[in-house]
């Protein structure tokens, strides 16, 4: 048409009123439908392509990111459990340590009495171990990254699709969903999952707080049977339902067998991790889900236990000052020498009255079962008269724990205090347990 009928040469129609045929009708049948989909493809392929199987698969999409996301999140929020409750046990301990800071007691090298330490001491090598443990949990905790949205093969195709080619979309997502999640970075290459090594790091430091545990509830036990530290006691509780009198070590022995199963857990994910072929298979799945919530379920009752244990641990100075009395003066000896020496003693013939002397009350001790009798020995013999008005303070058992109680103050006051400044809200909780 010519400009000189009014019309434009490139009209555009509009038609209202009943005649118009998008009055009224079905959605479909008012668009243009390729005779492809009509007339010629499957029903599958059609479907293939359509906007119901688009918005399926956008929400399997967010289904399987939620999915992937879950076990990162969930080991963060299982460390979050476990770490106040290590610093409540490192609390306890370490004011168990405070106390006893200075009281001796007989030290043990390969179980056989050795040199004086001190109680409190001894507590601190416990402590030391628990608080390179919540070094560990923490870095590990903070260490933790999101997987991020990767996609079924780490490529994040699937979002570069349904962000249309844009990358700074896909990963403006990843920040994004990262963010929510409460993670500060994620890990920038994945597979399908996130690398099995990282389940390797989280097993192994909850294997090596199970190995600990077990370390200090061994040492309790013993302790038990020499009558000299005993874990707390119900007033109904019964020792043993055959011998009534005994007071037998549960909550210790329950720490030490769950502890055991712990430490083996570790095994589990290095399998794992070295058999992921490529970029995933899926026999890391079942194992995972045992595993990984045992370790964590497991950690989490035997620290409940050892918090139980370490607010009522009983300490019998009395039994602990004889087993020192029966081995200080063997001990002693070198003290003695040296005593000796400073009066103006010869050295060698100070030793060799001593070794007889000494071998005289072994052989009380071992062969007939009585006290060790070496200090009246030496009161008897007169050639150690010089030295007889300082046989008590030779035998003071603070001279022989050295600096003992200084280093548990400065311990305490220098590493642990600090550790547990962080959890200090939350340390007020106290642990009863079923028996």
């Amino acid at each position: 048409m010519d400009a000189s009928s009014g019309l434009s040469a490139d009209p555009v129609f509009r038609i209202t009123g009943s005649a118009s045929p998008f009055a009224a009708g079905p959605e479909e049948v008012l668009r243009y439908r390729s005779p492809l989909v009509s007339r010629y493809a499957s029903k599958e392929m059609a479907f293939n392509f359509s906007d119901s199987k688009k918005f399926q698969t956008w929400r399997r999409l967010w289904l399987w990111l939620a999915q992937a996301q879950r076990d990162l999140i969930v080991l963060r929020d299982g460390f979050d459990l476990l770490l106040p409750k290590l610093a409540r046990v490192i609390s306890r301990l370490a004011d168990f340590a405070e106390r006893n800071a200075d009281l001796p007691t007989l030290g043990f090298t390969h179980y056989q009495p050795a040199q004086l330490t001190t109680v409190g001491k001894r507590c601190c090598l416990w402590l030391q171990d628990l608080c390179m443990d919540l070094h560990n949990l923490e870095r590990v905790r903070h260490e933790l990254r999101f997987r991020g949205v990767k996609g079924t093969t780490g490529t994040q195709a699937s979002f570069l699709q349904l962000f249309e080619g844009n990358h700074e979309k896909v990963e403006e997502l990843d920040r994004l969903v990262t963010c929510m999640a409460n993670f500060k970075k994620t890990y920038m290459v994945t597979g399908q999952t996130y690398s099995r090594k990282v389940d390797v790091e989280v097993l192994s430091v909850l294997a090596s707080l199970g190995a600990t545990v077990h370390k200090i509830c061994t040492d309790i036990r013993l302790l038990a049977n020499l009558k000299e530290v005993e874990e707390p006691f119900e007033k109904d509780q019964i020792g043993s339902s055959a011998m009534p009198y005994k007071r037998n070590p549960m909550r210790s022995e329950r720490c030490c067998s769950l502890a055991r199963h712990l430490m083996t857990l570790i095994m589990n994910p290095l399998q794992t991790a070295s058999v992921q072929w490529f970029e995933r298979t899926l026999d890391d799945s079942a194992n995972r889900r045992v595993c990984l919530a045992e370790a964590f379920l497991t950690a989490d009752i035997v620290l409940s236990t050892l918090q139980n244990i370490s607010e009522g641990l009983v300490v019998y100075p009395k039994v602990i000052e004889r087993r020192i009395r029966q081995e200080l003066p063997f001990m002693a000896t070198e003290n003695v020498i040296m005593a000796m020496v400073k009066t103006g003693g010869n050295r060698q013939d100070c030793h060799e009255r001593i070794r007889v002397l000494s071998q005289q009350a072994a052989a009380v001790v071992k062969q007939e079962g009585g006290d060790n009798d070496l200090i009246l020995r030496i009161r008897s013999d007169p050639y150690f008269a010089p030295i007889h008005s300082q046989l008590e303070q030779l035998l003071d058992p603070k001279s022989f724990i050295g600096r003992a109680p200084q280093q548990v103050l400065k311990f305490l006051k220098e590493e642990v205090i600090p550790l547990l400044t962080p959890y200090q809200s939350k340390m007020d909780v106290k642990i009863e347990l079923d028996l």
